[in-house]
């Protein structure tokens, strides 16, 4: 019954307390549900149709959906503006970060067209600009350089001095770049097939961002050498990255001035006009492209006043005009970077699916996951045999598409004839074009990761373990390099997780007078314990981390300790066994000597008489005898039955009667001996009952359970139960119900009773039964709030 008083916000509530089962037959528990069996779940993907081959089309190629619904009228401005605004900045950033991927710059003007037509066709994120991105960049990189270095591709010239192979190395190294791209969209694919996007989720944030400031120093560090125009040894493995920032400072004294200037120059500009595009960017139409007005300027200044032959200044070479064959990868390659691919996967995906879904959420549309991971490990199985390399979304032209109007993927196809017209036709005129400019433009575009450091103060505010994850993923990455660096910090994100579960908060729970309410009481003072019970409770899922520390705490919490009591009570028991055994001995002595009595009298009839005035008193000091030890004695059977005569001896009188006293005596003293071990025990362990009948567990925060947690809960059963404390599980979820069926974990000594709905039906239920034995506390059943 229930009666509920808005106006006032209170509400009065009265029903029976319910255990497990009684719960099973108010709530008619059963399985209601229409869920599909496997079988039927089989045969229904089995079955061929054609709503489900249009069903299967539409979610796998999602631009089927979207695209004969494209409104013209609505997005296709939208899409213009923002598909050239973002293929204006896919030229600059493609062709400097293929220098990350130790690739020519025009190889990162074809990852900036194939893969963002592959995406547009199997992509679920309308507003994400897929193509190069810095990190993905040096990670490619680091492969290539790793197994194609400078030192295999040494030749001797006419003059006996050592050079280096250009075309040989760089055709060399977009193989290996390509193979891994394939090998990596494979896995990507693999892992969308699967429903494997949840991956990603143990890429926490803290992780993601750290090991993208990381990753953002790796790529500083390697376009060093362009701002300063020298050419530091190549280093790998671990402080690969130290090796190299301090071999650049010691070859600082061999820099290049003209090349340091064009570098200081581009620098500056490119500063200045990117603060102004931000600083104005809700009044202008579209950002200013100064990486683009930049690279035009530099390629014009340095074609017409010669650099490269005046000052020795690196310039971009030859840009082929036209398109590559397609070419397949070398599988013999897998083997040599199949972990680099996996990383490259991982991250790729991970970058991707966390831009798509929070611009998802802020226009109010869904980002598939798993087909996020097929779609991309298409763009980069296609893209790889195209002679492109890696690809994932771009947090800088991203924003620019969404910011600028960008509505769907079509802004994406536009970047990408922007791109192509770049590729066939203007693209040999940026062969002048220095490559510091290029690092620079890297520079800047690396000011977003570099903000990421701001995130190190907030932690330390808001959550000192995402702290601890941030740093040790971001020390791991510069240290360890990006691919063991990954695998560190996610094992290190991981432990975390382990260790917080191992060590939950563990409380003791108390009423709130007038409420169903059963708080903390370390922390809320209007929390009382309710007097005989202990309710305990973990704030984790007990399982087989926790589970022994579960026991220890609870022992420590409700101030029962387990082991002494049991050995205090194996004590007692041992005590009483000598005791009866004693007993028993005397007994049989006594037996014998009034079987001698009875055949051997001393003093004639006169035994016989003062036997029976005095039978009373043997009978009983035997019987009491018999009672205080347990042990059934026929001792005054055999003195009443007795057929001999005479006088009783008074000797043993005495000692019949020293025998009664004694007993009578050994009672009390037996008493003593009870009372000096319980006060044993309390000297043993002060608190070890501290008057303690109940305890209820409280495992509504628990959504599994092991073998190892079932165990544990058997044994607080049985150990508590033998020291006589009953235990109580409440606020069972049906999930962990079904896994303790399953495991047997109900029996006649652990009943499905003692299992409530809630802590309060706990209490209501013991206070009941403890009512019964004058046991009163001033809890209603009714409940006012």
């Amino acid at each position: 019954m229930k009666e509920t008083d808005l106006s006032s916000g209170e509400y009065v509530e009265q029903r029976e307390a319910l255990d497990e089962l009684r719960l099973d037959e108010v709530a008619q528990k059963g399985k209601w549900s229409t869920k599909p069996t496997l079988t039927e779940r089989v045969k229904d993907s089995l079955r061929c149709s054609v709503p489900r081959l249009k069903l299967i089309l539409l979610r796998w190629i999602p631009i089927l959906g979207w695209l004969p619904r494209y409104s013209f009228r609505e997005n296709a401005l939208g899409d213009l503006i923002s598909g050239c605004s973002v293929g204006i900045m896919h030229l600059p950033q493609g062709m400097a970060y293929a220098l990350l991927a130790s690739l020519r710059p025009v190889f990162g003007l074809y990852t900036s067209l194939y893969p963002v037509l592959v995406y547009t066709i199997f992509g679920t994120s309308r507003h994400i600009s897929i193509g190069t991105f810095a990190v993905v960049s040096i990670m490619v990189g680091s492969v290539t350089e790793r197994l194609a270095p400078d030192s295999d591709f040494q030749g001797n010239v006419t003059n006996g001095t050592g050079s280096i192979d250009i075309d040989k190395r760089d055709e060399y190294r977009v193989q290996i770049a390509c193979s891994l791209t394939v090998l990596a969209g494979i896995f990507q694919i693999l892992l969308g097939i699967v429903k494997f996007g949840f991956v990603v989720t143990y890429l926490s944030e803290p992780l993601v961002r750290g090991y993208m400031t990381g990753s953002a120093c790796h790529v500083c560090v390697s376009q060093l050498k362009y701002l300063f125009g020298v050419t530091p040894g190549r280093f790998t493995g671990p402080l690969a990255l130290i090796y190299t920032l301090v071999d650049i400072c010691k070859l600082l004294p061999q820099t290049k001035v003209p090349e340091l200037v064009v570098s200081l120059v581009a620098l500056a500009v490119l500063i200045v006009v990117k603060e102004v595009n931000e600083c104005y960017k809700k009044k202008l139409l579209m950002p200013i492209p100064i990486e683009l007005i930049v690279i035009i300027a530099a390629t014009i200044i340095s074609h017409f006043c010669e650099l490269r032959s005046m000052y020795d200044i690196d310039v971009v070479g030859e840009i082929p005009s036209g398109l590559k064959a397609p070419r397949a990868p070398d599988v013999t390659l897998f083997s040599e970077f199949i972990g680099d691919a996996f990383a490259l996967a991982i991250v790729g995906y991970a970058i991707n699916i966390s831009l798509g879904k929070t611009l998802a959420l802020k226009y109010g549309y869904k980002v598939d996951s798993n087909q996020e991971l097929v779609a991309l490990g298409l763009s980069n199985s296609v893209g790889g045999i195209f002679q492109c390399y890696s690809v994932t979304s771009s947090l800088s032209r991203s924003l620019v598409q969404e910011s600028t109007g960008g509505k769907t993927q079509i802004a994406g196809v536009i970047s990408s004839v922007i791109v192509l017209i770049t590729v066939l036709k203007i693209g040999s005129l940026f062969e002048a074009l220095p490559k510091a400019v290029l690092s620079t433009i890297v520079f800047v575009n690396l000011k977003g990761m570099f903000k990421q450091f701001t995130d190190v103060p907030s932690l330390w505010k808001t959550n000192k373990v995402d702290l601890l994850v941030w740093l040790v993923t971001f020390m791991s990455t510069v240290l360890l390099n990006l691919d063991l660096g990954l695998a560190v910090s996610i094992i290190f994100s991981i432990l975390t997780v382990i260790f917080r579960t191992q060590l939950p908060r563990y409380s003791i729970l108390g009423n709130v007078p007038d409420t169903e309410l059963y708080l903390d009481v370390d922390i809320y003072r209007e929390a009382k314990e309710i007097p005989g019970i202990k309710i305990f409770r973990s704030s984790e899922t007990i399982y087989y981390t926790n589970a022994e520390m579960y026991l220890e705490v609870l022992q420590e919490k409700s101030g029962i300790d387990l082991g002494k009591l049991q050995m205090a009570k194996k004590k007692r028991e041992a005590k009483q066994k000598r005791k009866q055994r004693k007993a028993e001995k005397k007994a049989k002595h006594e037996a014998k000597k009034q079987k001698k009595i009875s055949i051997h009298p001393s003093n004639g009839t006169n035994t016989l008489k003062d036997l029976d005035l005095n039978e009373g008193n043997i009978s009983a000091a035997t019987m009491e005898m018999s009672i205080e030890n347990g042990v059934a004695l026929n001792l005054t059977e055999s003195a009443t039955n007795s057929p001999t005569t005479g006088k009783v001896n008074m000797a043993y009188q005495i000692e019949t009667n020293k025998s009664d006293s004694q007993s009578n005596t050994g009672n009390h003293v037996y008493g003593r001996v009870a009372k000096a071990s319980h006060h044993g025990d309390e000297e043993a362990g002060m608190t070890c009952r501290s008057d303690t009948h109940s305890i209820i567990l409280d495992i509504s925060t628990t959504s599994f359970v092991d073998t190892v947690a079932v165990k544990t809960l058997k044994n607080i059963f049985r150990d508590f139960g033998e020291v006589d404390v009953d235990i109580h599980l409440s606020g069972c979820q049906v999930c962990v119900v079904e896994q303790l069926e399953r495991a047997n974990f109900f029996s006649e000594s652990i009943p499905k009773s003692k299992l409530f709905v809630s802590v309060h039906d706990a209490v209501l239920h013991i206070l009941k039964k403890h009512m019964l034995t004058d046991f009163k506390l001033a809890v209603s059943c009714d409940t006012h709030m």
